[in-house]
């Protein structure tokens, strides 16, 4: 069996409005797409609330198909443009599921109720019924193509509806649409925050969407509609703010119809040039079939062995996911924007999607492994942006804009990390100035105005705590960390040491009363918290689940808390939470601030209980199914993790080289290293192979790398990269 078709795109199919409660989902989506492709081609079950991808498996009706999207994510999401949904006769001319946009003439709406015993979703194709005209509906995609096929029943009134205004989490500001001859469209959409969108406008995206679209055969006519009225007969240019198009099919259909879109967020002559340049032979199977081999191909990189089919299905589907994204934004010519409208040429592969306070902690560690140029092109996308806007790298970026989602300075912390693991291939000394003035809350760099991403800057800088902020605080700590190893190498000095008197003092804020970590007032007064379980100052977390975010001295903390007071504390963290919820007020799996605590016994010198609790979390919070991950997937962050720990690392501290060991969840595993940004020095393959099958013996016994015994629980990022194979000796 090939390794991509254990890919189960449904898994962690669940939005709001769940029908199981304690579950939010994990906002996943079932369409088609390639690997960091640009088209991701979806079913859209609803245009309302927190369902980031447009989809909910949930919900029992779809409105149609659109284009693009993120994965995992809240926040309302954004995206879901050109959605397009095949239907038999007259309908309303309003989806009757898009709560986005007021349904004032009609009742019903065109979406179709449908079933997901007739649904198929797989690595790069998606179909489906829709039950209310029996017409079934298929997806497939190249990079910034995709097609859509529609097999009707008998009729002599097919007809097909576009949708231009649909966004996710809002709507289009404008469209302009122009038919082209009976067979093409081809136009622009024009997203501004006025229409929503990520964060209901909050995240200030905007950009703008060119398309062409063609069918397989051509239609009898095409009908423009807005405010659910059609507009005059014979228009072939339409503007409007609540745009529509119905293309009538009143010959019947003796073959499936196939409709093939090209997309650009450059402008209409790059949607052209993607038209032409992908899926030339408009041939729905060998797209779906290339689209298969492109996940295929990836997944070359990483190849594990095992017995349990399940365990099988939930890694190449978590692998899956830490490859949707960062995706491109250039067009097959090279082009691509940055902040809506400028447009570079320079060879550079561009990209985009950069959900920064969750993916540092799992995913990143992880791709610097397996896909290390991804990482180093997102390093250089992240840094022609700050350049660009003369400010920080973005903290949550999105079609170059930082959305601002989240606290701290994760992009720092990604370019720091992979820079001190040589992946270097973008101007470092540049990286390394925005870094210097984004930690030091500069006004100017260069002899130009400069935006620090950093809030209430002038007492973090003056005291090492952002006042009333734990979560503030402690994500500022953990990136000067990181800058103070980034500046050592780099062979600043003074800078390092000026980083180093910052996060030295985070036992500052360990309130001995409370006798957790814990906000303070700008006097430095501690807040008055009644027990660990308060949030005040926290973000998606509590001062338990904060408590413990000093990845960078482990040691140190268990040493201001008492060694035996910590261990008793984790023990409790982990054994009081239900790891398969989607929130809990202790261990809580669903959300990034938990990460890795697990290997905190590692460090600890427990090294039993970090395979006890790694292994726990592994079986319980991943399940096949819609209802698969245990809270939002976020941008490949909590596949990320599972993707690492099954087979046998995390890494707990970015910056440092330690990659913390677990016991796997496969007999064998073997990463496919890059000579480009990896030594090598000993294999150009790193194997990962047990005694026993693990699933029976889950405790480590020993381990050796390359015949040597290793004593402490870790291997460093030198020493995985230079290749060769850990053996590990299992025992019950």
């Amino acid at each position: 069996m090939k390794k991509a078709e254990y890919v189960d795109p449904i898994i962690g199919t669940v939005g709001e409005e769940q029908s199981e409660t304690s579950h939010g989902g994990g906002k996943t989506y079932p369409g088609a797409c390639v690997p960091g492709g640009m088209v991701q081609l979806s079913p859209d079950t609803v245009t309302a609330g927190d369902n980031g991808t447009g989809y909910n498996y949930c919900h029992n009706t779809i409105e149609g198909f659109s284009f693009n999207r993120m994965s995992g994510i809240g926040w309302y999401g954004d995206l879901g443009n050109i959605q397009i949904m095949p239907v038999i006769g007259e309908t309303d001319l309003r989806s009757g599921s898009n709560e986005e946009v007021k349904f004032e003439k009609g009742t019903l709406g065109w979406k179709s109720p449908f079933s997901h015993h007739n649904e198929t979703a797989r690595a790069g194709y998606y179909s489906v019924e829709l039950e209310r005209y029996s017409i079934l509906a298929e997806t497939t995609v190249d990079t910034h193509t995709g097609l859509l096929r529609f097999t009707y029943p008998e009729t002599d009134d097919a007809r097909v509806i576009f949708n231009f205004s649909r966004r996710i989490g809002g709507r289009v500001d404008f469209e302009e649409i122009n038919i082209i001859n009976n067979r093409r469209i081809e136009g622009s959409i024009h997203c501004t925050p006025k229409g929503g969108g990520f964060g209901h406008g909050h995240g200030k995206i905007a950009y703008d969407l060119h398309f062409v679209c063609e069918f397989s055969v051509p239609c009898e006519k095409m009908q423009f509609f807005a405010n659910e009225e059609y507009q005059k007969e014979g228009i072939t240019s339409f503007e409007h703010e609540d745009a529509g198009l119905v293309a009538f099919f009143k010959d019947k259909l003796t073959e499936p119809l196939v409709i093939k879109c090209a997309i650009s967020y450059v402008d209409i002559e790059g949607a052209r040039n993607n038209f032409n340049c992908e899926c030339t032979e408009f041939d729905f199977d060998k797209t779906a079939t290339e689209a298969l081999e492109s996940w295929e191909k990836i997944f070359e990189g990483v190849h594990v062995e095992g017995n349990d089919e399940t365990d099988l299905k939930i890694f190449y589907t978590c692998l899956y996911h830490t490859l949707l994204d960062p995706r491109t934004t250039m067009d097959c010519d090279g082009r691509y924007t940055l902040c809506r409208g400028n447009v570079f040429n320079d060879g550079s592969n561009h990209l985009t999607v950069f959900s920064g306070w969750d993916v540092y902690r799992s995913e990143f560690p992880l791709l610097c492994v397996i896909r290390p140029q991804m990482v180093n092109d997102e390093i250089s996308s992240l840094l022609r942006i700050a350049i660009h806007r003369k400010s920080s790298f973005p903290r949550w970026e999105l079609l170059g804009i930082n959305a601002g989602c989240m606290v701290g300075d994760p992009g720092l912390i990604v370019l720091a990390d992979a820079y001190l693991k040589g992946i270097r291939d973008y101007d470092v000394n540049k990286a390394y100035d925005i870094s210097r003035a984004s930690s030091d809350c500069e006004e100017t760099l260069w002899g130009e105005p400069f935006h620090s991403i950093r809030p209430h800057c002038e007492a973090y800088i003056e005291n090492a705590f952002v006042p009333e902020k734990l979560s503030d605080t402690l994500e500022y700590l953990m990136a000067d960390y990181t800058m103070y190893k980034f500046a050592l190498a780099m062979g600043h000095e003074e800078d390092a040491q000026r980083y180093k008197s910052r996060f030295e003092r985070y036992a500052e804020n360990y309130n001995t009363e409370l006798g957790f970590m814990a906000p303070r007032y700008s006097n430095g007064e501690f807040v008055y918290e009644e027990n660990e379980y308060d949030d005040d100052g926290c973000v998606e977390s509590n001062i338990f689940q904060q408590n413990w975010f000093i990845p960078y001295d482990v040691e140190g903390l268990s040493q201001l808390m008492g060694k035996e007071r910590t261990i008793e504390l984790l023990e409790r963290f982990f054994s009081k939470a239900d790891l398969g919820e989607l929130w809990n007020d202790d261990y809580n799996h669903s959300n990034e601030p938990c990460h890795n605590i697990t290997h905190y016994f590692n460090i600890l010198g427990l090294p039993q209980r970090t395979q006890y609790w790694t292994r726990r979390v592994q079986k319980e919070a991943y399940r096949t199914g819609a209802f698969g991950f245990c809270g939002n997937e976020d941008v490949g962050q909590l596949s990320a993790w599972y993707v690492l720990s099954a087979m046998g690392f995390a890494q707990v501290c970015p910056g440092n080289e330690e990659y913390y060991i677990n016991t796997p969840l496969f007999k064998k595993s073997k990463i496919k290293l890059d000579k480009k940004y990896h030594s090598c020095d000993v294999s150009d393959t790193f194997t990962i192979e047990c005694d026993k099958d693990p699933l029976e013996y889950p405790y480590i016994k020993s381990v050796e790398l390359n015949g040597e015994k290793i004593e402490d629980y870790y291997l460093t990022y030198s020493q995985i990269t230079s290749g060769g194979k850990l053996k590990i000796e299992l025992m019950k």
